[in-house]
């Protein structure tokens, strides 16, 4: 099976070359596309999921050998959760390789950050099936590069943070507000304002509204914490 100029440029991006190229199709491959001899990449992302998740969690461990569990949890959480997957994806150009049925290429799903982190499991699912774990794990470690080591040393994400600030300070937690939406369906632009009881509050906007409440969640923890 021979891959397209695309595919194969891709494969040189994550630097692996398949010894069954049918795997790197079906981990590109969206259920909007699905016909009866294609198969979609959901039972890869499954897969690709627990690797991945395997992956981190030696490399944490290996990373700082005295760190504690509640430490190791959320620098993982934040390692292998749906922004970091997507980022990745769109650091090796991903979204350009997607198969996706004519609904989905309209309403931007190249850029959308679910099935871009859906589709970066599938093809690291697709390296260890092809070729074994050590070389799932060596390209992953690749691409994530730096963040396994950078990880923040409290990577709780920003709303549960503001949270447990007010909860410390016997406030109800806050609300997220959204306050605008702009730019065209497939390409929304969310604004979301979090406010706390103490009236403080901090607006942000972003391509998602959970990508725009933690921006404001991280700005108004910022404020308040000055």
């Amino acid at each position: 099976m021979k891959l397209s100029g695309e595919l194969s440029a891709f494969c040189d991006r994550i630097g692996h070359r398949f010894a069954d190229p049918s795997l790197i199709i079906r981990a590109v491959t969206h259920a909007s596309i699905v016909t009866a001899n294609r198969e979609d990449n959901q039972r890869l992302e499954f897969l690709g999921d627990r690797v991945l998740g395997l992956v981190m969690a030696d490399a944490l461990l290996k990373a700082d050998p005295d760190a504690a569990e509640g430490l190791l949890a959320p620098r993982y959480n934040a390692l292998v959760r749906r922004e970091a997957c997507a980022d990745v994806a769109r650091q090796i150009d991903l979204g350009k390789v997607l198969k996706l049925g004519r609904s989905e290429m309209k309403s931007g799903g190249r850029r959308k950050e679910a099935l871009l982190a859906d589709a970066m499991e599938a093809v690291i699912a697709a390296v260890f099936l092809d070729a074994g774990f050590d070389a799932a794990q060596e390209m992953v470690l690749r691409l994530w590069g730096k963040r396994v080591y950078n990880v923040a040393e409290d990577a709780r994400d920003a709303k549960t943070a503001l949270q447990e600030w007010a909860q410390a300070r016997g406030e109800p937690p806050p609300t997220y507000v959204e306050t605008d939406r702009s730019g065209p369906d497939h390409q929304p632009q969310f604004t979301i304002e979090a406010r706390l009881s103490s009236g403080a509050s901090e607006a942000a906007t972003a391509g998602s509204k959970r990508q725009a409440e933690q921006a404001a969640a991280t700005a108004l923890l910022k404020k308040v914490s000055a």
